[in-house]
């Protein structure tokens, strides 16, 4: 897009999330000019990392080429490009590939782990927001098998064979009873010499019950699913501390696990130069009504970075696909409302309801007032997320390795591929 020569007003989004893509592509047809600038060229369908983490399905059927999506949008370009600093006085964004002017700018980073702010746990636990990190997870999670199977140290493979799931969010409640499966179905198939005897899996969550965002039937069903899988959940305890072998709990218990999985919080990723914004709980920009950043005209924020604080949402929208989508579409009508000086309209969100999955057959739903668990809703779970894929290459994908799994009760994708040092967190090549 040549900055210099230019006949409709430029509308930079940085972030090729949910709420990216949807703002770019309900602007297809609007007079403007669109560039979007992510530091990676795909978009990724977080609701499945997990499955990635635990060599359930390949990396690549959860990433799509977002040039790709946009083939045949006129108005719409892509540039790989590190944001490194907001400059809203100039109107322009400082990248590593240069400054990129516009004319209206959307800030759609979503969000990353959330440590609270313990640099200790950053550095020993394993999170799970991108690609990368879940092949790291699966990577070290399949090493220390491999590990433990040749260890003659009964503590360190104890330690090796037990995994600490931090959060019990939908997330976590789903790594967890992949975890669960994984040693019921798969463990003493792939890994003779170990029994799953050997294998322990906790779930550690500091509220007083699993899934608190849903309903207190899908909470209590999901507990039931996981301590049916032999997962062991304590609730109402937080993480003091965790050194790459012992994990602290605030009521006096030790764990000795070399797997800690942290899915216990997520802050928004807020680019540097947003001096007079105005910051709300979990690090998401306050916007207005319409997703205007507070303090600003022409810069807006949409999806897990922005918070719309309201008496209905005193801590903004939740951080869920749905909602991003749907700030998205509603930001792009604005957008056009505003070019032509026409009055805006307040975003509402409708929420279209929760899924959960803890396993084969198992899956909790609250769709409004119609709450159900089970066979039924793990296939809903699956139809859903289906179709909110990308490109029909990566839904077929997904499918037929699903159905593999299904029935051969057992997966293809446990590659080690990648060796992942932690105490380094780099990936080592190949010796």
């Amino acid at each position: 897009m040549d900055q210099n020569t230019k006949t409709k007003p430029r509308v930079v989004i940085i972030g090729g999330g949910f709420a990216g893509l949807n703002l770019a592509k309900k602007l297809k047809n609007a007079p403007v000019d669109i560039l979007m600038l992510d530091k990676h060229n795909y978009h990724t369908f977080q609701p499945l990392l997990y499955q990635v983490a635990m060599g359930a399905i390949p990396a690549d059927s959860i990433a799509f080429p977002i040039r790709r999506i946009f083939t045949y949008q006129d108005n719409f370009s892509f540039s790989l490009a590190h944001v490194e600093c907001i400059d809203a006085e100039a109107n322009k964004v400082a990248t590593n590939i240069g400054d990129i002017y516009y004319d209206y700018l959307v800030i759609a980073t979503g969000s990353n782990t959330n440590f609270f702010g313990n640099k200790d746990l950053e550095s020993c636990v394993m999170p799970m927001k991108n690609v990368p990190e879940a092949l790291n997870l699966r990577g070290l999670t399949l090493q220390h098998l491999e590990k433990a199977l040749i260890t003659t140290d009964k503590e360190e493979k104890d330690a090796l064979m037990t995994f600490v799931v931090v959060g019990g969010g939908p997330t976590g409640v789903e790594l967890a009873g992949a975890l669960g499966e994984m040693r019921h179905l798969i463990l003493e198939k792939d890994y003779h010499g170990l029994s799953k005897n050997d294998m322990k899996v906790y779930l550690v969550e500091g509220k007083d019950r699993l899934l608190a965002a849903m309903s207190d039937g899908a909470s209590k069903k999901a507990k039931q699913f996981l301590t049916a899988n032999d997962v062991m959940i304590y609730n109402s305890v937080h993480v003091e501390s965790y050194d790459g072998l012992t994990l602290k709990i605030d009521d006096g218990m030790t764990i000795k696990s070399r797997n800690v999985f942290w899915a216990a919080g997520v802050m928004g990723e807020v680019p540097d130069g947003m001096t007079n914004a105005s910051v709300a709980r979990g690090s998401r920009i306050r916007t207005d009504e319409i997703n205007r950043v507070v303090g600003y005209q022409n810069i807006f924020a949409i999806g897990d970075v922005s918070a719309i604080i309201s008496e209905e949402y005193p801590n903004g929208h939740p951080g869920v696909a749905p909602a991003a989508i749907q700030q998205g579409a509603w930001l792009a009508k604005n957008l056009v409302h505003l070019i032509k000086g026409e009055p805006t309209v307040p975003f509402k969100y409708k929420d279209k309801g929760t899924l959960a999955t803890i396993g084969r057959n198992k899956a909790v739903a609250d769709l409004g007032k119609i709450h159900f668990q089970g066979f039924f809703a793990w296939i809903l779970w699956g139809f859903v997320h289906i179709i909110s894929l990308a490109g029909f290459s990566n839904k077929t994908s997904v499918i037929l390795t699903w159905v593999i799994n299904y029935f051969t009760k057992n997966s293809d994708n446990r590659l080690i591929i990648r060796s992942f040092n932690r105490s380094t967190r780099t990936v080592e090549p190949e010796k």
